[in-house]
């Protein structure tokens, strides 16, 4: 419909409608994004309630026995880190006074080196180092009191999971009934390779960030730095967000380390284990778990946790990856919008990737073969 009109007419069109769009994502965000949630976590759970459904089971008691376990292992997690984080808590005056003693004691070290005293850069430190103890405390105190909005968000979420799940072949039905007869065929291979891709990247990502928390804990206790499991479970967690997550996630126990610790090869020892943790998720965890399920371009991943976290946080930052992959699905599968797809998949860089075969290319071609 929009061909009729020139070309300057249909790019504001087209502006108009994506401003629109991110405008009503803005505003409705406290009503979408549960939803949102709900759609990835019933994908998750949906290969556990199949499952129970080929083996007999009624449908309702297949997905209540699907959200029951997912709940319990989530409540569990949950109580454990809150347990820790009391403790932590109540530590912090001690935290926050052997970070303002560190910052002393760099300081008198730097004035006997270089001869210089009263550095108002110090007192610039310790003052942002007191503010941030100060407001972390009240930051962890706000997030654990919860608002009768948040506990009705938390509330609704198995609702909308079991609602998702009990009328998924009604959903389908109702998306095959919009669709010209001849592109129904077309309709249901897009449909189930948003299942699998979907299932199984969630399903994925979740088993990675429990072996991580494993990881992380044990890690981080290796190396002797105090609450390992509450800084090794924050970290796994924030790896739901790729390429940045990980690095945000070990930026609190370095910091942690580095204003607390009694001597300066603790903060060390947290890079070193972040290192050896980074290259097992990265080379061995993520893409035997995980896999190319997405196969998203890295630049529109990058690009699309940076819009999500505009719009919606970190919800956002985390459901924008699975929310790339359906767009990507639907767009190599519709004639129309395959440069589309191409454009968020992965193809055309494998010339230029660093492969097996491209490192052996370049060593032979560098010794003259």
């Amino acid at each position: 419909m929009l061909k009729q009109y020139p070309s300057p007419v249909r790019f504001v069109f087209i502006m108009l409608s994506v401003v629109l769009f991110f405008y009503i994502l803005v505003v409705a965000k406290l009503f979408l994004y549960p939803i949102a949630l709900a759609i990835l976590f019933a994908y998750l759970l949906y290969p556990v309630s199949h499952f129970l459904e080929k083996h007999r089971f009624p449908r309702i008691l297949a997905i209540l026995i699907s959200e029951i376990l997912l709940f319990s292992i989530i409540t569990g997690i949950l109580l454990v880190i809150y347990k820790r984080l009391g403790m932590f808590m109540s530590d912090m005056p001690i935290f926050r006074a052997k970070a303002l003693h560190n910052i002393d004691i760099i300081e008198s070290q730097i004035g006997e080196v270089f001869g210089i005293s009263n550095l108002s850069l110090v007192e610039f430190v310790r003052s942002r180092v007191a503010q941030m103890f100060d407001q972390g405390s009240n930051f962890i105190n706000k997030a654990f009191t919860a608002t009768t909005g948040t506990l009705f968000r938390m509330g609704i979420l198995p609702v909308f999971i079991f609602m998702l799940l009990f009328y998924r072949t009604k959903f389908a039905q109702f998306i095959l009934k919009l669709v010209k007869p001849e592109k129904r065929m077309l309709t249901i291979r897009i449909l189930r390779e948003l299942s699998k891709v979907t299932s199984r990247y969630m399903g994925g990502i979740f088993s990675v960030i429990f072996i991580l928390c494993i990881l992380n804990s044990f890690g981080l206790l290796l190396i002797d730095l105090k609450y390992p499991i509450v800084f090794g479970v924050i970290a796994a967690f924030f790896n739901f967000i790729p390429f940045f997550g990980t690095i945000i996630g070990y930026s609190f126990p370095f910091v942690f380390a580095l204003l607390t610790g009694d001597s300066p090869e603790l903060p060390l020892r947290v890079l070193l284990v972040f290192l050896i943790i980074q290259f097992t998720e990265h080379n061995i965890l993520s893409p035997n778990i995980i896999g190319s399920y997405v196969q998203l371009n890295p630049f529109i991943i990058i690009l699309g946790i940076i819009a999500g976290g505009m719009v919606w946080g970190i919800p956002g930052m985390f459901i924008v990856v699975p929310v790339l992959a359906a767009f990507r699905i639907v767009f190599v599968n519709v004639e129309s919008l395959k440069p589309y797809g191409y454009l968020l998949s992965t193809g055309g860089t494998r010339k230029h990737a660093v492969t097996a075969e491209n490192i052996r290319k370049f060593i032979n071609r560098f010794r003259g073969k």
